[in-house]
């Protein structure tokens, strides 16, 4: 079982930046995929971007792509969602995810996947 906490949410103006982190504790963090989910009011929760087990795969929601960026680093058992060009389309709580990866580049997109999450950073876009 591994624990993720999230941080960096906020409240930023449109075209801002904000950079989220999630942290997990436990062992193995390598074996893991690791994805950002975002939730808005009324909605279901989305993947927004996934990682593989070796960080060399990447996967990014259409709505996302070329302005977030996801990051892992084993040695810090961290993942990273940077974000840039923010909208207010872009205000959700987001989460953070991982599940076990027998694949080094499988990567994984829905909810189901993943039997592990943070509490969530709620991100708020200003227009």
């Amino acid at each position: 079982q591994v624990q993720l906490i999230e941080s960096g949410g906020g409240l930023v103006q449109a075209g801002g930046s904000l950079r989220l982190s999630c942290v997990a504790s436990g062992r193995s963090f390598s074996t893991y995929g690791l994805g950002w989910f975002r939730q808005a009011p009324g909605k279901e929760r989305e993947s927004v971007a996934a990682i593989s087990r070796n960080g060399g795969s990447t996967y990014y929601a259409d709505s996302v792509k070329g302005r977030f960026t996801i990051s892992r680093d084993n040695a810090r058992n961290t993942v990273d969602l940077q974000m840039n060009s923010l909208k207010p389309e872009d205000t959700a709580v987001y989460y953070c995810a991982a599940r076990t990866s027998y694949g080094a580049s499988s990567v994984r997109t829905l909810p189901a996947e993943y039997p592990n999450w943070g509490q969530g950073t709620q991100v708020t876009v200003s227009s």
